[in-house]
Formats: C-alpha cells, sequence, structure tokens
C-alpha cells in the first residue's frame, strides 16, 4: 500500500463507531498473529532443507499458498511447504495458532480453550492433540551422572470412548480397588541431576518393562537412586548399573549426603498436580499430557514464549 493510501484509511478511523473499531482491532490482531505464526513456522525451512516427499536438496521457490512460502523438488516434481509431513498440515486458521499455544502454555481445559479460542469445542479439542503430537516425544535421549527414577500411577481411563461396560466416573473418579492394580497405569519417570527427564507409559509393571526403556538412555557409568523399589533395584542389577537406594519409609532422605530421589519426587508432585485440572485424562491420551508438562516444566522459572510452544509442535 502506497503511503498516501495508507494515509488516507488511517483518517477513515475516526470515522468508525466504537463496534466498528473493536471489529477492526480484531481484524489487525488476526492478521498481526498470523503473520507471527507464518514467521515461526517458515523456520522449518532453512539452506540444506530436504524434500519431505523425496529427501532431494534441489528445491526451488514456487509461489505462495495460504500464506506459506511454497517450493518444489527439481528431483521428484512435488511441491510442499513448511508443514508438509507435519501435524498441523492443512489445519486452518494460523490467526489462531499463536493464541493456541498460549492455551498450552496456559494449561487451559477445553471448554476454556474453545472460549478463548472461540472456536467450537470439538475444534479446541483437535487442535490439542495436533500441537501435541510432536512434544510427546521430546525428551531425554541420555541420562548421566547421578540419575533418579521412580514410578508413578494415573487411574486408567477410557474417556471419550464408547460402548463402557461399566458406569462411567465423574470428574475423574476413584479406582474401585485400594493400593495399586490393573486399574492403574504405571509411568516411570527418570531424571538426572542437570534436570533432564524422560517419562514412560509402561506396558506393566515389571523389571523387564523398566530395563526396556530406561537401558537405552542411562550411561552405563550412571549411578541410578531410587526409593528401595524391589522391582527398579532389581531393573538396575539387570542393567549392570550401580544403584544407590534410598529407604524414604524408615525416614532417610538423603544417603551419603548426595543420594536422593527428591529431584524425581518433586517433579512427580509438579506433574500430579498440573494434571488434577482435567479431572482424569484418557488413557489413549496420557502421552500426549506427559509431553505437554515436560515442555513447560523445561520453563519452570520463567512461563516458555508461545512462539516457542508453536515451534515444538511444528518439529522445528
Amino acid at each position: 500500500m502506497r503511503k498516501r493510501e495508507l494515509k488516507r484509511l488511517m483518517a477513515m478511523v475516526g470515522g468508525l463507531t466504537r463496534l466498528q473499531r473493536r471489529e477492526l482491532v480484531m481484524e489487525l490482531t488476526t492478521a498481526e498473529r498470523r503473520t507471527a505464526s507464518v514467521e515461526v513456522i517458515e523456520g522449518r525451512i532453512h539452506p540444506g532443507t530436504g524434500c519431505p516427499h523425496c529427501a532431494g536438496n534441489r528445491i526451488v521457490r514456487n509461489g505462495s499458498a495460504d500464506g506459506l512460502q511454497r517450493y518444489k523438488c527439481r528431483d521428484c516434481g512435488k511441491t510442499f511447504n513448511a508443514l508438509t509431513g507435519t501435524p498441523l498440515a492443512r489445519l486452518r486458521q494460523k490467526g489462531k495458532w499463536i493464541a493456541q499455544a498460549e492455551v498450552l502454555r496456559d494449561g487451559l481445559s477445553i471448554r476454556q480453550a474453545s472460549k478463548h479460542l472461540n472456536v467450537d469445542t470439538k475444534t479446541a479439542f483437535r487442535w490439542r492433540h495436533r500441537f501435541l503430537e510432536l512434544p510427546k516425544n521430546v525428551q531425554a535421549q541420555s541420562l548421566i551422572g547421578i540419575a533418579e527414577a521412580d514410578e508413578t500411577y494415573f487411574l486408567r481411563s477410557n474417556k471419550g470412548q464408547r460402548g463402557l461396560t461399566r458406569d462411567a466416573r465423574k470428574r475423574g473418579g476413584k479406582a474401585s480397588k485400594r493400593g495399586l492394580s490393573k486399574e492403574q497405569v504405571p509411568v516411570l519417570v527418570s531424571r538426572d541431576r542437570a534436570g533432564s527427564t524422560a517419562n514412560f507409559i509402561l506396558p506393566a509393571d515389571d523389571k523387564e518393562s523398566v530395563v526396556a526403556v530406561l537401558k537405552p538412555i542411562l550411561a552405563t557409568d550412571a549411578i541410578l537412586c531410587t526409593d528401595g523399589s524391589g522391582m527398579l533395584a532389581a531393573a538396575a542389577k539387570a542393567m549392570g548399573i550401580t544403584h544407590r537406594p534410598v529407604n524414604l519409609s524408615a525416614g532417610i532422605r538423603v544417603v551419603a549426603g548426595v543420594y536422593h530421589v527428591q529431584n524425581v519426587n518433586a517433579f512427580d508432585a509438579r506433574l500430579k498436580g498440573w494434571m488434577r485440572r482435567f479431572n482424569g485424562v484418557a488413557t489413549r491420551y496420557l502421552s500426549n499430557y506427559l509431553g505437554w508438562f515436560r515442555a513447560l516444566d523445561r520453563s519452570a522459572n520463567s512461563r516458555p514464549e508461545p512462539a516457542s510452544l508453536l515451534a515444538l509442535a511444528a518439529g522445528i
């Protein structure tokens, strides 16, 4: 737009009613947020980026569509953009994606998100899990030095599924049996002193399941601290890892002044406290929520920027 045209447009603003000014502000805000979203997303494409279809490197610009730069691969002849092959591909209303990242940062419920974004609850639900598809896999790939491990449990839930053979639970509900049972889903949480964290939903609460997930990420010279669980002790022995149990039931909190499980227990407490707001999480989506909390907890001392959460959802 030319300068004189902009000046004429600005002069017209004074003649708008209050309602019209509000509508204009909303439209400008949406346009600005759309631009901000596109700038984050375009960061996925950089020199050396391969074609998502054939991994070829002979890529040229090929116009734009829906606000995103399109590219063409001269090796396979296919076109793509920065979202091709990601969970956000073909998702609409980019002007609300920064606001969706704010929803994730603030941990809003589906109904709260629907109101905040001015979208249907089904759309808010779909956006939540599309945005969490990649973050659920982002976690520590290696734990070094002194590492801590502990198990925590979540009530098994078929929330949202049809054909239940029992009455639906209200607001999360409680297990029908006391203590541990098949109604509980075991989650192994592991964390080293540098704050690197990984957690895994276990298929069974046994030594083999723990070894299968923990052995690939524990350094061979790592020292594993646990609360004295016999199963975790057996897993450490099977992995050939030095094990330092802390007998919490006997009132012991620290062994030799350095071995404890306070970091992992504190993480468990934060995770459980954060999860309560959702009144029970469907087991089929539990990994999404675990990844969501890890993304937030990495910035525990300062709230993460919405742009960083959008970048994480786009795989940047």
